[in-house]
């Protein structure tokens, strides 16, 4: 695939910006790439920063698909998630059901929406996260104590059961010091506005997968948002293969210095479906690293797929690490992926910093090297797509899961016709 935008700034332990001075001043730099995309153009002028936060969905104007965060995405595919106002603006379908394996360490809880851990850190960002904070009743809380090592992870399972637009809330708390690895399994079918907060204590490593496994009528719109502690460890892994709309918006903030994310995804988007992640890290702390990867495959006629990469440097840090890459691959005519990676540097001071997209076909040197090996060429693509997309199934790192997903990715392979 070509390369069609890096970005990268790295010549030294303390990189200071041409044109910008030690106290900062906004840079940002925004690419959009796609196959026959009628929206391209990306509009400059606002800050990540500068977006409106508020618990109180009337503070969110009703959705006209004129804005630039909904421009991408179908509204009248929503099933009305966006639209309700007023009182009607509550969801009040069933939520999908959660159940949370068992433990040792780890207390699970139903608590009430007055709770006062929940939203304790999590702001809705858009009208749909506000929506599905309004909405919920009730919201399953995970605490994992202080000092552990769970070798077993912790599976998380949301089943859907309901066609009507419902909201969820999921709260999880990782204490100080502790190692655990933790799976989010999403299925069945739903109409569902989802909202999932990740607090992680000081020291501790965390290894989040959140596999979209959805039914084909699913519609889904997700929030999942994480608060790290100091010199923190969070790799957050997202799969998205279900669905007839998943839309995902992963968050890292960092609350103490010297912590470190790793947000990695893979997305397979088969003809007619939507599958929209928007991924944002906000960097308001000094000595903290980011690194980010998704990569999606696309096959049929509408198959679309939407990755907005959005990292912020805000102008009171020093001592930042990040960088963030997005790659396509375009199988068949009539798929499309947009990728859109913006970085926003408020500080003349940064250790490094980049960016790359790409959306593009098969790579001919690739397939000319394993044809001349005397591997016929409808093998070789299937080879090149399977390399492609087992480098994220790798940073798994918990291998029942990376098993499962693979399985589902052969199944994929095996069904191309290239």
């Amino acid at each position: 695939m070509a390369n069609t935008d890096a970005t990268t700034l790295d010549d030294g332990p303390a990189l200071l910006i041409p044109g910008m001075g030690e106290e900062g001043e906004t840079l940002v730099v925004k690419q959009a790439t796609g196959q026959q995309s009628d929206s391209d153009e990306v509009k400059f002028g606002t800050s990540r920063a500068d977006r409106p936060t508020s618990y109180n969905l009337a503070d969110f104007p009703v959705l006209t698909g004129e804005e630039e965060d909904w421009r991408f995405t179908p509204l009248h595919r929503l099933a009305g998630l966006h639209l309700p106002d007023g009182d009607d603006a509550l969801l009040t379908g069933a939520a999908p059901k959660v159940t949370v394996t068992e433990v040792d360490g780890v207390t699970i809880e139903t608590v009430g929406r007055d709770d006062k851990r929940l939203g304790s850190f999590m702001i809705p960002d858009d009208r749909t996260s506000a929506a599905a904070w309004a909405s919920f009743s009730q919201a399953t809380v995970i605490t994992v104590a202080d000092n552990l090592e769970i070798d077993t992870p912790i599976t998380v399972s949301v089943e859907g059961n309901s066609m009507d637009p419902a909201a969820q809330h999921i709260y999880v708390a990782v204490g100080a010091n502790t190692h655990v690895n933790l799976v989010i399994n999403q299925t069945g079918k739903a109409i569902v506005s989802q909202n999932i907060e990740f607090a992680i204590g000081e020291g501790a490593n965390v290894n989040v997968t959140s596999v979209q496994a959805w039914d084909d009528e699913t519609v889904h719109i997700g929030s999942q948002q994480a608060s790290l502690g100091k010199d923190s460890t969070f790799k957050h892994v997202v799969i998205t293969y279900g669905g007839s709309l998943v839309r995902l918006t992963p968050i890292t903030r960092f609350a103490g210095e010297g912590a470190t994310t790793n947000m990695y995804g893979l997305y397979f988007a088969d003809a007619g479906q939507h599958l929209e992640h928007r991924i944002f890290i906000d960097h308001s702390t000094d000595n903290c690293t980011s690194d980010a990867l998704y990569k999606g495959a696309l096959q049929g006629q509408g198959a679309r797929t939407v990755w907005v990469g959005d990292v912020l440097i805000q102008g009171n840090t020093s001592g930042t690490d990040s960088y963030e890459k997005n790659e396509n691959l375009l199988l068949t005519e009539g798929a499309q992926a947009d990728s859109i990676p913006n970085l926003e540097i408020e500080t003349g001071i940064i250790d490094s910093g980049g960016h790359a997209s790409s959306v593009g076909r098969f790579d001919e040197q690739q397939l000319f090297y394993l044809m001349a090996r005397g591997i016929p060429e409808p093998v070789a693509r299937k080879l090149i797509v399977r390399g492609f997309l087992n480098e994220i199934i790798q940073k798994i790192g918990i291998e029942e899961v990376e098993k499962a997903v693979t399985e589902v990715m052969e199944e994929e392979i095996a069904g191309l016709e290239l």
